[in-house]
């Protein structure tokens, strides 16, 4: 399967990393209509740390480092639950291709499927709980069985994308039963999970590419 640039896994990053600093408002407001708030502020250290790590370290020869130290640095930035996702996902995927110098297409999905499960682990959350996972998971699949039928990467990339904003907005009516937004119960009926929004968004942008 065909080799992705490395400079283009990179660019992926600084392009989610602009995200989770431009929309730190949005996010804070999301959160805010489910109990929280310091989502938003979490998310943008988040962004500034990768952007941060981005500019001081040399790609070098193994992606798989880079990406995997790319989360411990998002993790020592943001220690808030979840900044340890988004971190924990980025050390599962990058220690999927430890010591590779290039990564494949088929790399990609072994990685995103890494991510998820990472999640889902560290959250003790599954699909159907109205969380990240409910877009990221979905996303996942999608992709892997995209590319499994034949597939380029940015249709792939398409179909995850449509899979997790299916995934958000199936879960928008429901009610919240992990974390802090499970204590306020009905009131989270009928709002879109801060978690799932941000993914969304994050993985359109790095499709976009």
């Amino acid at each position: 399967m065909a080799e992705i640039q490395n400079d283009a896994i990179v660019a992926a990053m600084l392009r989610a990393a602009t995200v989770l600093v431009d929309q730190k408002d949005y996010f804070t407001e999301l959160d805010q209509a489910m109990g929280d708030g310091d989502m938003g502020l979490s998310m943008a250290r988040v962004g500034v740390a990768l952007q941060e790590y981005v500019a001081a370290t040399p790609l070098g020869e193994d992606i798989g480092t880079f990406i995997a130290k790319a989360g411990m640095g998002v993790n020592k930035a943001a220690p808030s639950t979840m900044g340890t996702l988004i971190a924990t996902a980025l050390m599962r995927a990058g220690k999927e291709v430890k010591g590779q110098a290039e990564i494949s297409v088929a790399d990609l999905a072994t990685m995103f499927s890494a991510a998820d499960q990472g999640m889902q682990e560290r959250g003790k959350a599954k699909p159907g709980d109205k969380t990240i996972i409910d877009a990221i998971h979905p996303a996942a699949e999608a992709f892997a069985t995209a590319l499994a039928g034949g597939s380029s990467a940015a249709e792939a990339g398409a179909l995850a994308l449509s899979a997790a904003q299916t995934g958000r907005d199936s879960v928008t009516p429901l009610r919240s039963k992990i974390g802090r937004a499970s204590w306020v119960g009905e009131r989270t009926e009928g709002k879109v999970d801060p978690g799932c929004a941000m993914f969304c968004m994050v993985l359109e942008a790095v499709v976009a590419g």
